[in-house]
């Protein structure tokens, strides 16, 4: 049987082909912008494929980067106040998801160098001919880091009652939906596992990254239920509470200020001499605050790496000549930068609208979330804001994305006449250069962003001054990030919010919770547990992205795929829903003494952790 090809094969064939023209016929020179940032090429390595290694009945896998030098350790800093929690499956930001994600690994993986699928935990997967049953082996006598042997059952277990159970964030279990059904899985043995899925599904091999949880230390909060689930693991947890797979194990949190990781002595990683990885004695994440804090942490020698911002990009490559580190290009970022207005038509438990019914009406109107769309320079955010090093975004997928709409990525540039055409077909009008609706309300509403990120402060003091032109007042208000979060996702009761998603640039799929009506993270109509799970008011065109995400991933053809998530992104730029304003490069600095650094576009700089060692 063919192992990691039905549905892979066409996407990795597909990633190479349109790798080398993403960047063109974007309408924007790039050769401008990337100026400043052309000598540092990105880098492409050729590594074979992971090995599995068996040494006394033990199914190892095998480093592919060279044989390293045990100890010391690295420390890398995270923006903002810090995790949320440490229960992978709760967590629902950035930073509790890089936290928590470094302690567990999943059955496969995506190969950081080509996109392939790899295995991880799984020694290997097999895909049968019907397309929707995949056998999974997993490695014999790899454990847990209290020792305990990584079975089938906590496979089987974290499929069916966690995710499938809806324990935690469910963003895993929705998109795992089929026509109303989700996989079946059951144990073959105490190391296979069957999965069948009720139709073929294009992005399920990529679904079996997701973590997987040990039986033994999670069964005990799942028999407890599901709202004490949300509570457990949570940074109040004591380092001892954490029986994990990954490479590091948590010995000690300190809000607030850091996470500190120990190497994982029972990792199933090996080198090249068969000696158990990770070489590092530890791996420290300093929690900094915002982005000046960052780069001050890094000069002055307390962190290891930093991504820099555009602006510090130009003094660090002259730093780098006489410095102790390197600079990487990793190439345009998977994030996406965007505005969001609040479309919510919806009451509260009290009877109270979550957003004014004024502003419900402009919101609602495809007009000024277009006129907001073609007011905003995005060329003027790429030069001041990121100071040349990144690109405008105009679509719904990452400029790196092997699914971009290519025609959609062009773009338009900045037309505030046009604008004012579009506001006026709705009925707006300027007086004193204020605008009012038809009823004579003054457009006046609130810009939310997380405070800290100086790029997104910037990127808001600039959109107020764009939308001036227009004769919006904005009120552009920095938050603290916990507090922006539960505005998003609890109390709804917000205007507008700048903010970023990290998207998966082989797999639209991962945008399901965006794009899904009843979806956690679709921001712009969001609905609570009571508005009959995402049935109410759909808006025509959500009806449109709904069936297009429920459509495409049961097509196996890479081109049938390709053409319905162009034509999400063409409604995306039709509707403004959400409105996308720039891609940043990411350029990234670490100690010239760190060794076995192979920095690439899908996996980062740290990609390979285990196998970084200091020389």
């Amino acid at each position: 049987m063919k192992r990691f090809v039905y549905l892979i094969l066409i996407l990795i064939i597909a990633f190479f082909a349109l790798k080398g023209c993403l960047k063109k016929d974007r309408g924007f020179d790039e050769d401008v912008y990337l100026a400043d940032v052309r000598p540092l090429e990105v880098k492409t390595y050729n590594f074979e494929k992971p090995k599995n290694i068996t040494v006394n009945g033990i199914d190892y896998l095998q480093a592919r980067g060279n044989v390293g030098k045990f100890g010391g350790e690295l420390i890398t800093s995270t923006i903002g106040e810090g995790p949320k929690t440490f229960n992978p499956f709760n967590a629902n930001d950035n930073t509790s998801a890089q936290l928590a994600g470094i302690m567990y690994d999943g059955l496969l993986t995506t190969d950081p160098y080509d996109g392939s699928v790899i295995p991880r935990l799984a020694k290997d997967c097999e895909i049968l001919p019907d397309k929707k049953t995949y056998i999974v082996h997993l490695r014999r006598g790899i454990k847990w880091s209290d020792g305990r042997e990584i079975t089938a059952d906590d496979v089987v277990f974290t499929y069916g009652t966690i995710i499938f159970g809806g324990y935690g964030d469910t963003a895993t279990r929705d998109s795992l939906y089929i026509e109303g059904r989700l996989p079946a899985v059951e144990k073959i043995d105490k190391y296979t596992v069957r999965f069948v899925t009720p139709k073929p599904f294009a992005p399920f091999l990529r679904t079996l990254s997701t973590p997987v949880a040990p039986k033994h230390v999670f069964k005990k909060a799942t028999d407890r239920g599901k709202n004490y689930f949300r509570t457990f693991l949570s940074t109040n947890a004591k380092p001892r509470d954490f029986v994990t797979s990954g490479a590091f194990k948590m010995s000690e949190y300190v809000p607030g200020q850091r996470v500190i990781y120990v190497r994982n002595p029972n990792y199933y990683m090996i080198d090249k001499k068969g000696r158990k990885l990770p070489y590092l004695d530890r791996y420290i994440v300093l929690i900094v605050g915002d982005l000046n804090n960052d780069m001050l942490k890094f000069e002055g020698l307390e962190t290891d790496v930093v991504n820099l911002q555009g602006s510090m990009v130009a003094r660090y490559r002259e730093l780098e000549k006489h410095g102790d580190f390197d600079l990487y290009n990793l190439g345009p970022t998977t994030s996406t930068t965007f505005i969001v207005f609040n479309l919510n038509t919806r009451k509260n438990k009290d009877g109270k609208y979550y957003v004014n019914p004024v502003k419900q009406k402009w919101f609602n109107d495809s007009n000024f979330r277009a006129a907001a769309d073609w007011a905003i320079d995005r060329e003027n955010l790429v030069l001041n804001v990121l100071t040349g090093v990144g690109e405008p975004l105009y679509t719904a997928e990452s400029i790196s994305s092997i699914f971009l709409n290519k025609e959609i990525a062009k773009g338009h540039i900045q037309d505030i006449e046009y604008a004012k055409e579009l506001l006026k077909k709705s009925g707006f009008y300027l007086k004193d250069n204020k605008l009012y609706d038809k009823y004579g309300n003054r457009v006046e509403f609130e810009l939310l962003t997380n405070a800290g990120h100086t790029q997104r402060e910037a990127t808001g003091v600039s959109i107020k001054e764009d939308f001036a032109k227009l004769g919006m007042k904005v009120n552009f208000k920095p938050v603290e990030f916990n507090s922006l979060v539960s505005k998003l996702s609890n109390t709804y009761d917000w205007d507008a919010v700048l903010i970023a998603l990290t998207g998966n640039p082989l797999e639209p799929h991962s945008g399901y919770n965006v794009w899904s009506a009843n979806g956690a993270l679709h921001l712009f109509n969001q609905r609570s547990d009571e508005d009959m799970a995402g049935t109410d008011r759909v808006l025509p065109f959500e009806k449109e992205l709904n069936d297009i995400f429920n459509k495409a991933p049961l097509e196996l053809d890479f081109n049938k795929r390709k053409a319905l998530y162009d034509r999400y992104q063409e409604i995306v730029a039709k509707e403004n829903p959400v409105i996308y304003l720039y891609s940043p490069v990411n350029i990234v600095a670490i100690r010239k003494k760190f060794k076995n650094i192979y920095p690439t576009e899908l996996g980062g700089i740290l990609h390979n952790i285990e196998e970084v060692y200091i020389d």
